[in-house]
């Protein structure tokens, strides 16, 4: 079975096409099959290639983080093998501040919600200088 041992990881940019390989040899031919543990392929993202040695995830997110299994079965047993992906994204806009025009004296809310993988930071800045 190709990679070599149990497990190994892969890191992927949000946004990108997530190819995973599982290559296995045997007589009979032994057949592939994809999970991901304690979860769900995304079924409208998920696409098989190369008779199922190939899995690709199509517009990757964060959500896609987690433990993917192939396991290679024929009927003189099984092996597996566990893919640890870990999406990475830059910092992303949930709710952009919006601007904002207030009279003196007058109270005014901006919101500002922002992910990422690492979690970004957020700073605010009035007329360039930290508040």
């Amino acid at each position: 079975l190709t990679p070599t041992g149990s497990t190994s990881t892969k890191v992927e940019l949000r946004g990108n096409v997530l190819l995973l390989e599982c290559i296995a040899a045997g007589l009979p031919t032994p057949v592939i099959r994809w999970i991901k543990e304690g979860g769900e392929l995304p079924a409208n993202r998920t696409f098989f290639e190369n008779f199922k040695k190939t899995l690709k995830i199509i517009d990757v997110s964060e959500a896609d983080s987690g433990n993917y299994k192939c396991t290679a079965r024929n009927t003189l047993g099984s092996v597996h093998h566990v893919i640890s992906v870990t999406v990475k994204a830059a910092p992303y806009w949930i709710t952009a501040p919006r601007n904002l025009v207030l009279s003196p004296g007058e109270d005014g809310t901006l919101i500002c919600r922002a992910n990422g993988n690492p979690k970004p930071s957020i700073s605010w800045l009035a007329n360039g200088v930290p508040i």
